[in-house]
């Protein structure tokens, strides 16, 4: 008999989001699945409700605004506890944002992916955009090389090589291994997450799936892109609200996750390089940001 899946979500007025999210649910997958509602502080009372509404849906406080990586390890522990009491599935369990909504058959299927591959320690599904394209959510791990590239160009020169090789999104068809995979929706081996010690808590927001997919990579694991599992998500519409928070807490990410790996003593300069030019990118996008609703 199947145990319970646990599926975790972070929640910060999550608003009507997190009712589509939960409604697509019991199509996606045979199987029970348990909802823990990491919650960061919502105001808007909609974590609350959906708790008191569904007997499958929980809500657990974390305590504060922590951050998406540092709230899922929160889940993580308490969860634990009851998978190693037999009460939730011993293999796996899922992190999804609030605002993604599942195909039916889509847990089902990421569940069969990650028996197809052993050693996949994230499996992640295909993100349907709104306008019928795929989102390149299956991804080389960033160097310093494309990663700059990336950063300078992608806004002037969209087809630019240094992007064109960080999105490695030439082949979206193929179920196959990745860098990385978008952390809005992933099938975790309980293993491999605990191997690696679960999420970076240092990275507030922004590539802390980045990070999580090249440690699990470093530890031998995989991160298997699931073409067969299918998912929408409303991405952008929080950040896009909060603009003065959410570039600069991209871009230290962006000088945390390469100042992690450039970390011997003679690369201080190039660390110091790296940290002012992103300095300098963020204040510039910040400002390009303000100004765009004045020109419409």
């Amino acid at each position: 008999m199947n145990l319970p899946l646990p599926v975790v979500t972070v929640t910060y007025s999550p608003g009507r989001h997190l009712g589509e999210f939960l409604r697509s649910l019991p199509d996606a997958s045979e199987r029970e699945l348990h909802v823990i509602l990491a919650d960061n502080g919502s105001t808007d009372g909609v974590p609350e409700r959906a708790a008191d509404e569904r007997g499958n849906v929980e809500l657990l406080r974390t305590g504060g605004n922590l951050g998406y990586g540092s709230a899922i390890n929160v889940a993580a522990r308490m969860l634990r506890v009851r998978r190693d009491r037999g009460e939730l599935d011993p293999d796996f369990f899922m992190v999804v944002n609030p605002d993604v909504t599942f195909d039916p058959g889509s847990i089902d299927e990421l569940l069969d992916c990650a028996r197809r591959h052993p050693r996949a320690g994230a499996v992640g599904p295909r993100i349907r955009q709104a306008d019928g394209g795929t989102y390149p959510s299956a991804r080389a791990v960033p160097t310093l090389r494309n990663g700059v590239g990336h950063a300078l160009f992608s806004g002037i020169w969209p087809s630019n090589p240094w992007t064109a090789s960080y999105r490695a999104d030439t082949d979206m068809d193929t179920e196959r291994a990745a860098g990385w995979l978008s952390g809005s929706c992933l099938l975790l081996r309980w293993s491999a997450f605990d191997a690696i010690g679960g999420f970076d808590e240092r990275y507030f927001m922004y590539l802390e799936d980045v990070d999580l997919g090249d440690r699990l990579g470093r530890a031998g694991w995989e991160n298997i892109y699931c073409p067969g599992a299918l998912i929408e998500h409303d991405q952008g519409h929080s950040a896009s609200a909060h603009l003065d928070l959410m570039l600069p807490a991209h871009h230290d990410s962006a000088y945390r996750f390469q100042a992690d790996r450039h970390a011997a003593p003679w690369m201080a300069p190039l660390r110091g390089l790296l940290w002012a030019g992103l300095k300098i990118r963020a204040a510039v996008a910040l400002a390009v940001s303000r100004l765009l609703p004045r020109r419409r």
